[in-house]
């Protein structure tokens, strides 16, 4: 799937010659487990595989090349044996859907097995040894790949075409679904592949993406969307219902890609448990469409299948435990000229790929001024103009050809309305005669307490999440209030919810009136920020989305100075994913640098998890006077963060155009792959070990 994690190709990267590459993670830190599962008669875990081989490292001696998804029968059976003596009980999918029902609670260490794509080694492999062992398991079967005619090759894209023996005819299936062990569950009719969902052509999760019909130059509608997926599932199980006689209850989403959309469709049809490919535990509060699986890869042994059942849910920001990031303007690769366009897209591409960042952060609205005010965007949307229909594309081959997270980064706020909305919606207000907190734009912002905004907004965002696929949002710098601000009609309305004088120069006269009305501010705008990650989530076809939250120095090295803009670290530290730290010395009359560095970083170690949470980003252009910041200092700069243990770092603007900064020299301060420091190594290792043992 493509998210934090990579879009997982299933059978489809089976056959595309991945090669074989050694685990590169510290055996010291895989060894620290977590502790094992409530056994509170609903938690679970699930086993997901694919084919089923004999002498599969055989065949990559013979030919280099292996079947990443594919699981050795030696090794197979190996861990069906371990769950036997180990005391683990394979659980039936009735068995845990009643256990959710108020059924009859599970077994001590329950285990659901699953196989996924209907493969021919599932009949002549997998069953003989649920058989054996007696073991229940569920088999996901992609219905159009089974009516294959016995002479056709299966074509799994537009590259590759298989045997069709490579998976199970409906003989095959019909035997397995009367052998007494087998629950039969959709894996689509015809939706296990990429399809074209962009206007440049590239390929998302078919199942989860509204498709773009070049003929007619336009995206499916919702509708559309909703409609082809409604009839493809419907199909699968209506052929499944007649050739073998069994009720299809269950949906297996191909490399785990869904939406609430398509959940709900799934519902609909009578499919209520679905399986993703999240890894982790079921525990109770987990629910039956968003079922967690741990994924079976070519070289699982025992040893790390035992890893695998201890290891908790994958947790917000346990991906990347140093970020390294680059902020890029979408303006800065547009132009009108499509093929000038493409060329920008390129250069940039490939200067990511050669500095080796792990994530892009990409403005995905229009903003040339710089202000941060968004009148138009780089998606499809229902209310503001589209300058380009490009962020998708960008993130798309970031992702796929630079191997970077791309973030989307939008503003919160700080939004135009289309004219047939004008005068609908309130802006933010401030009391006459305040001033701005150092740094802080005073961008024009829509009020987080108008109900009509905050709908607008949250269009904006379901949009977001509809056309494109990415890793993330960085939530911009607009999230703010100042401690005169919101003084709008909304915002005074607000104060009334909230038991306060409408009057903010009689709050202030109040400290601990005034600290109150800071701490609700503050919280209003984090629920309102994981709303919107939220509508990403349910819009996308990730099933998680992280998120990043910008903040204000000020607010880091003194806390009392969050009044003055709505902002807490502490609580940014435990609410998002990363918290983007605005290190930039010219926004706050900064000259001594390196001292200033010190302190935030102090601020940071002082921090609970804040190291691991905290991304410096610095700046790569003086915010007064537009000048380029020497490369040399820009380096020096994230040196002396390294040597203060700060390990999480990256820099704005990008200016791919001109080499600034140099791609040369910040190659070994930036890149993933260069060699830290004994003093980030050993902040990294302490952090990575504290981490496992409080799990």
């Amino acid at each position: 799937m493509y998210s934090r994690r990579r879009f997982i190709c299933g059978c489809l990267g089976t056959m595309a010659g991945c090669t074989l590459f050694p685990s590169l993670v510290p055996a010291k830190l895989i060894d620290i487990l977590p502790p094992a599962d409530p056994a509170d008669g609903k938690t679970f875990r699930v086993i997901c595989c694919h084919d089923v081989r004999d002498n599969l490292r055989d065949e990559f001696a013979t030919n280099n090349v292996i079947d990443p998804y594919a699981i050795d029968t030696g090794t197979l059976t190996s861990i069906f044996s371990w769950l036997h003596e180990n005391g683990y009980h394979a659980v039936s999918f009735n068995a845990v859907v009643a256990s959710r029902n108020g059924g009859k609670p599970l077994p001590p260490r329950p285990v659901l097995l699953t196989f996924d794509d209907g493969f021919k080694s599932h009949y002549t492999k997998v069953l003989p040894l649920l058989q054996e062992f007696n073991y229940p398991a569920v088999m996901g079967i992609v219905t159009s790949w089974v009516d294959t005619p016995a002479d056709t090759g299966i074509r799994l894209s537009d590259t590759v075409v298989v045997p069709r023996d490579t998976f199970m005819s409906w003989d095959d299936v019909r035997v397995v679904a009367k052998s007494g062990l087998v629950e039969l569950a959709s894996h689509t009719h015809d939706l296990h592949h990429g399809a074209v969902a962009n206007p440049q052509g590239n390929e998302l999760p078919a199942a989860t993406s509204h498709l773009y019909l070049k003929d007619q130059s336009r995206y499916e509608t919702d509708a559309e969307f909703e409609a082809r997926v409604h009839g493809d599932l419907a199909k699968c199980i209506g052929q499944i219902k007649a050739q073998t006689g069994a009720t299809v209850r269950s949906m297996v989403w191909p490399y785990g890609a869904e939406n609430l959309q398509v959940r709900n469709v799934s519902t609909k049809l009578g499919m209520p448990t679905q399986f993703t490919l999240e890894s982790g535990p079921n525990t109770s509060d987990v629910p039956l469409d968003r079922l967690r699986r741990i994924l079976l890869m070519y070289d699982i042994d025992v040893g790390g299948f035992e890893r695998s059942m201890r290891e908790p849910a994958e947790n917000r920001g346990e991906v990347n435990p140093v970020e390294r990031s680059v902020v890029v303007s979408l303006d800065d690769v547009y132009d009108p000229s499509p093929d000038v366009q493409e060329k920008k897209l390129g250069d940039l591409i490939e200067r990511m790929y050669r500095l080796k960042p792990n994530s892009v952060y990409l403005q995905a609205y229009s903003d040339p001024d710089k202000s941060g005010f968004a009148r138009a965007l780089y998606f499809p949307n229902r209310h503001l103009p589209m300058r380009s229909d490009l962020f998708c594309r960008a993130a798309w081959q970031l992702n796929t050809r630079a191997d970077v997270n791309v973030y989307a980064w939008m503003p919160v706020l700080a939004f135009a309305t289309p004219t047939a909305l004008d005068g609908r919606m309130q802006y933010v207000s401030a009391v006459s005669g305040s001033t701005l907190p150092p740094g802080a734009s005073g961008v024009k912002r829509l009020s987080p307490y108008d109900p009509a905004a905050r709908s607008y907004v949250r269009e904006l965002y379901e949009d977001l999440g509809k056309y494109s696929a990415f890793t993330g949002v960085l939530f911009g710098e607009d999230a703010m209030l100042t401690d005169y601000e919101d003084n709008s009609a909304a915002g005074r309305q607000q104060l009334a919810r909230w038991s306060l004088p409408g009057n903010i120069s009689q709050i202030h006269a109040d400290p601990a009136r005034l600290k109150r009305w800071s701490d609700l501010k503050t919280s209003h705008l984090i629920d309102f920020t994981r709303e919107l990650q939220q509508v990403v989530v349910d819009s996308q076809n990730a099933a998680d989305v992280l998120a990043v939250r910008t903040i204000f120095p000020d607010v880091v090295t003194d806390p009392a100075a969050g009044q003055r803009y709505a902002q807490n670290y502490p609580a940014f530290v435990q609410v998002y994913d990363y918290v983007g730290l605005l290190a930039m010395p010219s926004r706050q009359g900064i000259t001594s640098v390196d001292s200033w560095l010190d302190s935030l970083s102090k601020k940071v170690r002082a921090e609970p998890d804040g190291p691991r949470r905290t991304v410096f980003l610095l700046e790569a252009a003086d915010s007064h006077t537009g000048a380029s910041v020497p490369t040399a200092r820009l380096a020096d700069q994230m040196r002396h963060l390294r040597q203060n243990g700060m390990v999480s770092y990256g820099y704005y603007p990008d200016n791919f155009a001109r080499d600034v900064p140099s791609e040369v020299e910040m190659a070994d301060v930036m890149s993933m792959r260069s060699r830290l420091d004994p003093t980030s190594i050993q902040a990294l290792l302490k952090a990575s070990t504290n981490r496992s043992l409080a799990q």
